[in-house]
């Protein structure tokens, strides 16, 4: 099933990565939010488990290693084309993660890679679905 123009949703997972009260953001290279900066993610693969995805895609698209710690919000992304017909609906689950190895750089899906504070990163071009999720978290008092 591809990604653009599916048949049913897309389920996907994202991870929220924190070091020094930073959080590692990726600049997309691929719809949906070409060209913004986000957190590392992407599909399930069929047969693997949402941790495993969530290490896979961090790996793939930033070289690091991270430890998975807990679930922290999920969020529908639907896009409808000019037509009205629906280009992408994913159903994503993003996570908190920490880095335990490997040497960051950007790759796959990512033209680069950055550690920002939180207001740095609401200052920033980000996909308006991490913009939500951090509101939702400073609402909370995730961040301190």
């Amino acid at each position: 099933m591809g990604k653009e123009y599916p048949k049913m949703p897309v389920v996907a997972v994202g991870a929220l990565i924190l070091q020094d009260h930073n959080i590692l953001l990726v600049k997309r290279v691929n719809e949906p939010g070409k060209g913004k900066w986000s957190i590392p993610g992407g599909a399930v693969e069929l047969g693997e488990s949402l941790k495993d995805a969530v290490v896979r895609e961090v790996y793939e698209e930033t070289g690091l290693v991270v430890e998975v710690l807990e679930l922290l919000d999920i969020i529908e992304v639907i896009r409808k084309d000019d037509a009205g017909n629906i280009a992408f609906h994913y159903v994503i689950l993003d996570y908190l993660a920490r880095p335990v190895g490997g040497n960051l750089r950007a790759a796959s899906d990512a033209s680069d890679v950055l550690w920002a504070s939180v207001d740095e990163a609401m200052n920033m071009e980000i996909t308006e679905s991490l913009r939500a999720m951090l509101r939702k978290l400073k609402e909370k008092g995730f961040f301190g």
